[in-house]
């Protein structure tokens, strides 16, 4: 299958005069689009009063999200590496500003949801920024660079929380998204004047069938994992879902074997070091996302039941805070671990630490401290494995495919988070106690979630062992003596 032809910098080119800066713009931005995820949470049980619709339909506000940022994160890192990684950034942030504007003039569910679903469209920031800076950056900032970019991820997750939380206890809601609409314009001012556009393109045709049938297999299997406890696991909508996205899949699967330029070269994700740093990356994506759902709610729960704290969902917010402050600090940290050992082994000991978390979290779980330990630890280890993935990524892939490879491993996470979210709900619904008439999760049924946070960072460890150790280089100067040797030998013979 011949490759596109890949256009790279003019001769002479040279790197910015600001990487600081570029940097500093990027994980901005990556900031503001993963605040999407925890921006509605503090009004998800008004939704009902506030736009006048059911429970059921007002869940899509949450669900046409991460349906759209599914399908979008894949298709614009294609784009970007077709057309031009601060083009397709460019538009991203613009998504994420329309949409914000219209859910901030929205009071009815339909504009609510359609906004949600452009806010959506601006998940392919982080992949693309991360794609930017191998482009950009000199060698010896990549690192830590990109290990800061896609911590921004987890960060902007921890710190949403609180600030949404805070803001809608003393705001009218309309306020959270004009606030993300005013952060959008300006990380859209910014990366305007501070971040150059890559020349390294693939050029080519975009693969729009591809595109389609990608989309309609994700749409197939999320919708099925998010809505099947709403519509039941054994339904017929849940079952008909699963197997469409199946034969979906698997159908596009073959479609992109066969295409000369398709939006995801699936012979380049088979290889080792792709394929299972995407698979850790499912995991670990699982693993992060139980320790969302696990500790907000043991801290609001009331203290009736033995074991909750009682505490305002703004506390939970601050609690989850520091978390995202810990995966910004030892960013730089993963990066030195990754110079000196590999990524590999940043993501190994990454996911041992986010075990660590549960395991710590099954015996303290009695107070404010120890939520706030338990955090620290599972967003330190969160710190290594975000961290480490892209350099895993972009050290297997050609530097004209690194936004799509990094959009593709991004959506792998999103994947894990989106199952840790249904598996989970099963099982805080089956494991519960009655307090004054109203079933609650109970405590072993938290504890059951962080022994399967932990099962899952443990299966990410395994599956990191996997990915294959990088061959030390030859150096130049000592491989022309051997060969001159060899030569000699040969010739007498």
């Amino acid at each position: 299958m011949p490759d596109a032809p890949a256009s790279s910098a003019d001769a002479g080119a040279v790197a910015p005069p600001r990487p600081n800066a570029v940097v500093a713009v990027l994980a901005f931005a990556g900031i503001v689009v993963s605040l999407m995820q925890t921006l509605v949470i503090p009004i998800v049980p008004e939704l009902p009063k506030l736009l006048d619709a059911p429970a059921s339909d007002t869940a899509w506000a949450v669900t046409a999200t991460l349906l759209a940022a599914a399908v979008a994160t894949p298709v614009v890192g294609r784009l970007g590496d077709m057309f031009g990684k601060r083009r397709m950034l460019l538009v991203s942030v613009v998504m994420l500003v329309v949409g914000s504007v219209v859910c901030g003039l929205s009071d009815a569910l339909v504009p609510m949801i359609v906004g949600r679903a452009l806010q959506g469209l601006s998940s392919g920031v982080i992949p693309l920024g991360i794609s930017i800076m191998r482009d950009e950056l000199p060698a010896e900032r990549l690192a830590g660079a990109t290990a800061l970019m896609s911590a921004s991820l987890g960060v902007g997750g921890a710190l949403g929380l609180p600030t949404a939380a805070l803001i809608a206890d003393n705001f009218d809601w309309h306020v959270l998204f004009w606030a993300s609409a005013a952060m959008g314009a300006i990380a859209l001012i910014l990366v305007l004047a501070f971040v150059p556009e890559s020349q390294v393109r693939t050029g080519g045709r975009f693969d729009a069938v591809g595109a389609a049938g990608m989309a309609a297999g994700l749409v197939s299997l999320l919708l099925a994992i998010s809505k099947g406890a709403d519509w039941g696991w054994t339904s017929g909508t849940t079952l008909g879902l699963f197997a469409a996205a199946v034969i979906i899949l698997l159908a596009w699967g073959l479609f992109e074997l066969r295409t000369a330029q398709p939006l995801v070269d699936l012979r380049t994700t088979a290889r080792r070091q792709v394929l299972f740093t995407n698979l850790a990356s499912i995991a670990i994506g699982f693993s992060m996302f139980a320790m969302s759902l696990v500790l907000p709610q043991l801290l609001q729960l009331p203290t009736g039941t033995g074991y909750g704290l009682g505490r305002s969902l703004l506390t939970a917010g601050l609690v989850m805070a520091p978390s995202g402050l810990v995966m910004m600090a030892l960013a730089p940290v993963s990066a030195a671990v990754s110079k000196a050992k590999g990524p590999k082994v940043t993501l190994m000991i990454g996911a041992l630490i986010v075990a660590a978390g549960y395991a710590l979290n099954i015996v303290l779980m009695s107070a404010v401290w120890h939520l706030v330990l338990v955090s620290c630890v599972i967003g330190a280890g969160i710190g290594f494995t975000y961290g480490s993935m892209p350099a895993l990524i972009m050290g297997a892939v050609p530097a004209s495919e690194t936004a799509a490879a990094n959009s593709l491993n991004t959506l792998m996470r999103s994947i894990g988070t989106s199952t840790a979210s249904a598996l989970a709900g099963v099982v805080l619904a089956q494991m519960t106690i009655d307090l004054g008439g109203y079933a609650l999760p109970s405590e072993n049924g938290f504890k059951t979630v962080m022994a399967i946070g932990a099962g899952a960072a443990l299966l990410a460890f395994t599956l990191a062992s996997f990915i294959p150790r990088p061959r030390p280089a030859v150096p130049a100067a000592a491989s022309a003596p051997a060969a001159e040797t060899s030569a000699g030998t040969a010739s007498g013979r």
